[in-house]
């Protein structure tokens, strides 16, 4: 099975946040970024800054985790992103230094 990763964005004021899932997270997060899909929640809210992740060895465990995640209260979200990110940086940059495909991406 293929890797996976869920993700946290939020806007510029850290006031909305969308939790997704993908197997490819620099691809994904790159989509957001460009506003791939235009009419998306993501797209409309201004949600392409990457403030928390974490990485499956299967794509099932992550998306055990996501639905785990969008069932919490917000304010476990806002904790587990101030524990990982606490200053709520857009970790996109480092998700593309760390993580390499075999597509060539990124």
């Amino acid at each position: 099975m293929k890797p996976g990763f869920i993700y946290i964005l939020a806007n510029k004021n850290n006031t909305t946040l969308y939790i997704g899932v993908t197997s490819d997270l620099p691809r994904r997060i790159l989509e957001h970024k460009q506003k791939k899909y235009k009419k998306s929640f993501s797209a409309m809210y201004n949600l392409e800054k990457l403030v928390y992740w974490e990485a499956f060895q299967e794509i099932g465990d992550a998306i055990v985790r996501e639905k785990q995640l969008k069932a919490g209260s917000r304010q476990k979200k806002l904790d587990l992103i101030n524990n990982f990110n606490p200053q709520w940086r857009d970790l996109y940059d480092e998700v593309c230094a760390e993580f390499t495909f075999d597509n060539g991406f990124p």
